[in-house]
């Protein structure tokens, strides 16, 4: 049985690369950056309402706007979570709670819209939008883009893909 020998140079391992301190502090290959800001409460008794301005920058090809600023209130983030879970083949984190018992009548405070519960939900909804927009499927997503990019949504949109152009 004669031996079989590889070339040397077929199983070398490849060199790495030495980081310059250029590529080190240079922008990413690929980003994708959202953060929420800018809460603001609207309207009276019932009709109450807190939004959050969500601001968007990225360099992926998928997204046809590399920024854009658009202003989203609660339901619309469980609009999105709905959308994905009915139409995407991903694991949807949860959403912060409803926070049912501050919404209780004749409480001392103002509940939900306090300014420290504000906060907190700000928070959990950045923390939200950054992990489901970060997974590669949802970034394919309509529902997401409109969420993302468009100022009104249409909650009468064709579900399906997005192309990169």
């Amino acid at each position: 049985m004669a031996a079989t020998t590889a070339p040397v140079g077929a199983t070398a391992r490849i060199a790495p690369k030495k980081q310059t301190l250029e590529d080190a502090y240079s922008p990413p290959a690929n980003f994708l950056e959202i953060d929420l800001s800018d809460p603001q409460t609207h309207g009276l008794a019932k009709k109450r309402y807190t939004d959050y301005e969500v601001r968007m920058k990225t360099n992926l090809p998928v997204f046809k706007l590399k920024e854009s600023s658009v202003r989203r209130r609660y339901s619309e983030f469980e609009w999105l979570r709905g959308e994905l879970e009915r139409d995407s083949k991903i694991v949807v984190p949860p959403l912060p709670g409803k926070a049912l018992k501050r919404q209780l009548p004749f409480r001392s405070d103002d509940g939900i819209f306090e300014d420290e519960f504000i906060e907190e939900r700000r928070i959990a909804l950045e923390q939200f939008i950054n992990k489901v927009a970060g997974h590669p499927l949802a970034q394919n997503e309509k529902c997401l883009h409109m969420f993302l990019q468009e100022p009104i949504l249409d909650k009468n949109y064709v579900p399906g893909k997005v192309r990169a152009t």
